[in-house]
């Protein structure tokens, strides 16, 4: 199936006192939604439920992200997220430290199935 990528995006999200990964993940999703409406699959023709939507979350304990509650940020499209190492944990003074999580967002569509449906 040759699958294109057609958009990438990116965005970068924060807990500042609760050590909430999964909240910064949900952040750092909305930041990269704002930069792009993530009309794609209009400008291609295709139908939103097309949208492949591929999340990649970089946080420092990927394991405390729920990335099946990620999901929902999105209305449509087949969506997969993963959780890998990376963002930043930024110490405090006092309490839990500040979580940063980055996060890319990548739309792509399997062009062979579209283009068979629509012939």
């Amino acid at each position: 199936m040759p699958r294109h990528r057609v958009l990438t995006e990116f965005g970068m999200g924060s807990s500042l006192r609760r050590q909430d990964y999964t909240e910064a993940a949900r952040r750092a999703l909305k930041d990269a939604l704002w930069h792009n409406s993530i009309n794609m699959a209009e400008l291609f023709g295709f139908p939103k439920e097309a949208m492949i939507i591929e999340v990649e979350i970089a946080v420092q304990d990927p394991q405390a992200v729920d990335c099946e509650a990620l999901k929902s940020v999105f209305p449509y499209g087949q969506i997969s997220v993963t959780a890998v190492q990376g963002g930043l944990d930024v110490p405090r003074p006092v309490g839990l430290p500040t979580v940063i999580a980055n996060a890319a967002i990548s739309v792509s569509f399997d062009m062979e199935k579209v283009t068979e449906a629509s012939a």
